[in-house]
């Protein structure tokens, strides 16, 4: 869909809007099932909250154009609410390219224990007030690792040279710098053909892009570095805010924040599924790899972030020292 098509179908239903403004429309880009299935709750939940005052009308699988369109879309109130990575978000407020950076987190718990903080989150999620959105909640996307056509990455000098997709986020293409690889920002949408036809070798992301985007008939192998975890941000419309009443705009956060916790009880299960579903369905070899010299080779980076990313890393490290609140 070209962005002119994009805009004119998000204006049409933008004209109909005042004719049924007691539904949300929520529009969103290709996902896997879990994240699908938790965004569905939050319809659902929001129904049941406002006695079917609210409703939500969904157009996925980028029916309405791809993250940053629908970011765009959001922003401009031609859309009242959109799921997107915050990786993408790093281009409208800088404090969420923070998430982006390597090794931030230790492992899940300390990953959930950060997110689910309200005096970290909400400075984040606000960030964008000023340009006509904010944040909700978030949903986890899963710790992103490479995956490559052609021979494996064990080590960091197997980086050196590969064309590797990365989001349109300063941070993640600084890190696949560092450890010396050449990063190419695209869409989500563009990387299986690239792949495909050599314009690329390889990309970074978690599992569900080898199954549900199909990457994994156009790669031979993915390394478990994990090196990032960056949440999903559920963004609504702060025009969509202003007019809904008090009771309705708690029951749109109340809403958020019980399908976030809906998505964490579907998360850690479907991943699982999805590694044994990859390999019985892609020719793709798995590999565990030493994550210290990955580690060590993108420590520049922390001293490279301005004064406000490096006051957020503070508090989120603290969080896995047992000192944050």
């Amino acid at each position: 869909m070209t962005r002119i098509t994009t805009f004119a179908l998000a204006g049409l239903l933008a004209s109909t809007a005042l004719a049924q403004a007691d539904t949300l429309r929520f529009a969103y880009a290709q996902n896997a099932t879990p994240t699908k299935e938790a965004m569905a709750r939050f319809g659902e939940l929001l129904e049941e909250k406002t006695d079917g005052e609210l409703t939500v009308q969904y157009f996925p699988d980028s029916q309405l154009g791809g993250e940053r369109e629908l970011v765009e879309q959001v922003q401009a109130g031609l859309l009242d609410m959109t799921k997107v990575s915050s990786g993408l978000m790093e281009s409208f407020s800088p404090i969420y390219g923070t998430f982006s950076l390597p090794y931030l987190f230790d492992d899940t718990d300390h990953y959930y224990s950060v997110l689910d903080d309200a005096e970290i989150m909400d400075p984040v999620y606000t960030s964008t007030e000023g340009q006509g959105m904010v944040g909700l909640t978030y949903y986890d996307s899963g710790a992103r690792s490479f995956y490559v056509k052609g021979d494996p990455v064990l080590g960091v000098e197997d980086l050196e040279g590969k064309k590797i997709r990365v989001m349109q986020s300063p941070t993640s293409i600084r890190m696949v710098e560092l450890l010396g690889g050449s990063p190419i920002a695209m869409g989500q949408d563009e990387v299986y053909t690239a792949i495909q036809q050599g314009i690329l070798d390889g990309a970074e992301n978690n599992i569900f892009a080898v199954t549900v985007a199909r990457h994994g008939e156009v790669v031979d192998h993915m390394s478990f570095d994990e090196h990032t975890r960056i949440p999903d941000v559920v963004l609504i419309s702060t025009s969509t805010l202003n007019r809904l009443s008090e009771e309705h705009q708690q029951a749109v956060r109340e809403a958020a924040a019980e399908s976030t916790a809906y998505h964490k009880e579907l998360w850690a299960e479907a991943v699982e599924a999805e590694r044994a579903t990859a390999q019985e369905n892609f020719d793709i070899e798995y590999h565990e790899v030493d994550k210290a010299p990955f580690q060590d080779a993108v420590q520049p980076i922390f001293e490279e972030v301005s004064d406000e990313m490096s006051a957020l890393v503070d508090q989120i490290r603290a969080k896995a020292d047992g000192s944050g609140s």
